[in-house]
């Protein structure tokens, strides 16, 4: 950036997404303010690194900034918005202030309707693994670093690609990774062509001699790589990939083979459950190899792998009840999350405990919800975390419980708050149970109010 920009605001920069961006800016030496609505650890976390945040939005929290940066949940009617509009000041999305902090790097971006979070924690792993030492920002907390970021010395900058809105598009990386290509954010999208476009965009915006590493067991992926003009490596289950896996092992942690075309690459022992995780794991492989790191460094820096916050994250056990958390939203993230703890905890008893993550996301994917809970043992229900959306008429937590118990036999119960699931899971929980909480928003405080003995989350 040039000499003129020192003083960055963001709004909404306690989001998953902007944290980490705000963490690296202000290891750069910017000065950073910003606001959020909540008072979260991340937020606590930022203040301590030096910046000013503001709980609450409002025009007098924009002082003398050269630019604006905005989080995606931001509306166009926020009041720092209008200020900053009023004052000529530019206003762009996180994904541009990415792109700039890529600019000054070999970008590597990790898109995809799931699992990007975990497949940059891994690639990121790998990296450090091989004493590439990367910047990564990623949108979930990477449990080696103990933040959303970390600023490296090294060449390249791994980085979490949104497509949320579509400004994923900004990012002009040497590497791509798509995991998936799934139907989501339809609020922005509206259809599946759309959403489709975008991808083929974003895989083609990599340079001549980039690549793009996709996943060549998705059929949403598959559908677009004839429209894909720049080279692409598949990498999969299916025997067709260049790129393979050969599960040998599962359980609490997963140990396959890997193949690179005819060629047997060696073995890989990855302390994360469950076959979307091989896959994520494949996908940072071929990233890493790519830049010409050897496979037994890979091999090694997924096998040290320390975890990423709230994807299927032990919290603990009491009373014989284990509890995890996992930020799954989606019905394609939430089928393999179950699938996963029904492999790990075979026999147990499995409660999960839910809190749909935005109105038009519950609308759009309904029926998908109403059958996804077919194999849990008991569901524990909350309203919607509406996550600065408006409500929609009919679409409710209650309304999708009910849809749950006309095509489920699951045993559902619907509660208001999250005050009030805390003060039930006394009485639901039996020694030997699974307690499973899922979803984006703030359900994960549930964990740790059973595990504290607290009756409010």
């Amino acid at each position: 950036m040039n000499s003129k920009i020192r003083h960055i605001h963001m709004v909404g920069i306690g989001g998953a997404g902007m944290s980490g961006i705000a963490e690296v800016l202000l290891n750069l030496k910017y000065e950073i303010s910003g606001s959020d609505m909540s008072d979260s650890a991340v937020v606590r976390h930022l203040r301590s690194l030096g910046a000013r945040i503001a709980v609450g939005h409002a025009a007098e929290n924009v002082g003398d900034v050269q630019v604006l940066v905005k989080s995606t949940a931001i509306s166009d009617d926020n009041p720092e918005l209008v200020e900053a509009r009023k004052r000529n000041i530019a206003i762009i999305p996180r994904a541009e202030m990415l792109a700039e902090l890529m600019r000054l790097r070999q970008g590597i971006a990790i898109a995809g309707t799931h699992g990007k979070t975990t497949t940059t924690s891994l690639t990121a792993s790998i990296f450090d693994e091989a004493g590439l030492d990367p910047t990564v920002i990623i949108g979930g907390r990477l449990n080696v670093y103990g933040a959303h970021a970390h600023l490296g010395h090294g060449e390249y900058l791994i980085a979490e690609a949104d497509e949320s809105d579509g400004s994923f598009l900004c990012l002009l990386p040497i590497i791509n990774v798509v995991t998936n290509v799934d139907e989501d954010h339809l609020d922005h999208y509206k259809t599946r062509e759309a959403i489709n476009s975008a991808f083929v965009q974003f895989m083609n915006n990599v340079p001549f001699y980039g690549l793009n590493i996709v996943c060549g067991d998705d059929p949403g992926v598959l559908e677009l790589l004839p429209q894909v003009k720049r080279p692409v490596l598949t990498y999969g289950f299916a025997e067709d990939n260049a790129l393979r896996a050969v599960p040998l092992e599962s359980g609490r942690i997963s140990r396959f083979q890997v193949w690179l075309h005819d060629e047997k690459l060696g073995e890989v022992s990855l302390p994360q459950p469950g076959r979307h995780n091989i896959l994520n794991a494949l996908a940072s492989i071929g990233a890493a190899m790519e830049v010409g790191i050897s496979f037994e460094k890979c091999a090694a820096g997924l096998c040290g792998f320390k975890g990423v916050g709230r994807r299927f994250e032990f919290k603990g056990e009491k009373q014989g009840v284990t509890v995890v958390d996992d930020y799954g939203h989606h019905p394609a993230e939430i089928a393999a999350t179950l699938a996963t703890a029904r492999q790990v905890f075979e026999g147990r008893r499995i409660v999960a405990a839910f809190q749909p993550h935005r109105f038009s996301r519950t609308e759009a994917h309904f029926g998908e919800f109403c059958k996804v809970f077919n194999n849990v043992d008991q569901l524990l229900l909350t309203e919607i975390y509406a996550a600065s959306e408006n409500p929609i008429p009919g679409v409710s937590g209650q309304s999708l419980a009910q849809g749950i118990r006309q095509v489920s036999s699951t045993p559902v119960e619907y509660f208001q708050t999250l005050d009030d699931l805390a003060r039930a899971l006394p009485d639901i929980l039996q020694e030997g149970d699974v307690l499973l909480t899922l979803g984006a928003g703030n359900i994960t405080r549930l964990g740790p109010t059973w595990l504290e003995g607290l009756d409010h989350a």
